[in-house]
């Protein structure tokens, strides 16, 4: 029997370190996690507060428009002015099942079978792994400290033939390095004057640590699709919300495939992210915890080489001194230090072998005592 194509893309390998992670809790409790983007704590107040009222109030909850609830999509447009200075429209605004149902919407609007898709490396798995199953070829830049993991107009100006698109990440996961407003607009610029289209991931956007200011691109190019998620600053993870701001040509596109793919985003869950856009107080809160606990990481962990972590919540260690296979390395750290980590292979898979990414959102108590752990796991000779 035929097996389709896309049913033939490789794992997300952080996922297999969450099951090893929990097996290993469930014989020897007490692993740090720190090894999936995950906030440890849930919703905000507002949002559970909102969710738990519309579902005590007997209404429905049923299909919203495919673009989601209008009050919803102008709650976003409003945090654009009022986060940016930005004027989006809220017609320009679709609410989406989290930003993993918008990268499918967004790539099959924006490109065809065959077309290719340039992005930096080290990126976020899925998005090579979704463009491969629908046909399209990503096109990975490679990249380094020197350009801070993040790629460049020179990178861009060397591809022969012109991709169709560009997937830009600021803050990027693993790296958390972020493109300066400057160096966005110049990436915009390039792409918008070759055709070329812009898919800017701002999904950590909120988390960010004062070096680089934040930009969208959807106040920087006509053209350019941006994509945004309530998971990682509203700590909405499970809600599975998100969204997208289209560029003009792309609205009906994008509408007729989330009517036939999804039908909308959950009710209930859109309500609560309207509400957890009016909790800024106690995520700021929550976001003080998370700079906490980069601030301990960044001096305690025992690696001298780390990703300039300008935002989200992630450290990306070189850990090339100590072995050439990640995969091994975070095997033996989860056994011998009960400390879960990702390696690098599922970000880069050419050089990822020297690289490791911790997470610092999780438990903040368990975190801070990451490093000491380490330590003595690497001083028994731990890594072999």
């Amino acid at each position: 029997m035929k097996v389709g194509r896309g049913a033939l893309s490789p794992p997300f390998l952080v996922m297999d370190v969450i099951a090893a992670a929990n097996a290993r809790e469930a014989t020897h409790p007490g692993v740090i996690r720190m090894e999936v983007g995950q906030p440890g704590l849930g919703a905000p107040r507002g949002a559970v507060e909102a969710a738990a009222a519309a579902m005590r109030s007997g209404a429905a909850l049923g299909y919203t428009e495919a673009f989601g609830l209008p009050s919803l999509r102008a709650r976003i447009a409003r945090h654009y002015a009022e986060h940016y200075g930005a004027a989006v429209p809220a017609a320009r605004v679709a609410v989406t099942v989290g930003a993993s149902g918008a990268f499918p919407l967004a790539f099959l609007a924006a490109f065809d079978p065959g077309d290719r898709v340039a992005m930096a490396a080290p990126y976020y798995p899925p998005y090579a792994n979704i463009l491969r199953a629908l046909g399209m070829e990503p096109v990975l830049l490679p990249c380094g400290a020197g350009t801070r993991f993040q790629p460049t107009v020179a990178m861009l100006d060397a591809l022969d033939p012109l991709p169709a698109g560009l997937v830009v990440a600021s803050p990027c996961n693993p790296a958390g390095t972020m493109l300066s407003p400057e160096e966005l607009r110049a990436i915009a610029a390039w792409c918008h004057a070759r055709g070329v289209r812009l898919v800017s991931d701002e999904i950590y956007h909120g988390l960010s640590w004062g070096g680089v200011a934040e930009s969208t691109a959807a106040a920087l190019s006509p053209s350019a699709i941006v994509v945004n998620s309530f998971s990682k600053y509203w700590s909405m993870t499970g809600w599975r919300i998100g969204w997208l701001v289209l560029p003009e040509d792309l609205l009906r596109p994008v509408e007729c495939l989330a009517q036939n793919m999804f039908i909308s985003a959950p009710h209930v869950a859109q309500v609560a992210a309207e509400a957890a856009m009016d909790c800024r107080e106690e995520l700021e809160a929550r976001k003080a915890g998370y700079a906490r606990a980069r601030a301990a990481l960044l001096e305690g962990l025992p690696f001298r080489r780390m990703a300039e972590a300008d935002g989200a919540f992630y450290l990306w260690c070189d850990v090339g001194e100590l072995t050439g296979d990640s995969v091994a390395f975070c095997r033996a750290m989860l056994e011998g230090a009960g400390v879960a980590a990702t390696p690098g292979v599922d970000f880069d898979p050419a050089r990822g072998g020297r690289f490791v990414r911790f997470s610092y959102c999780g438990d903040a108590e368990a975190v801070l005592r990451a490093p000491g752990r380490l330590r003595g796991w690497l001083e028994r000779g731990g890594a072999g």
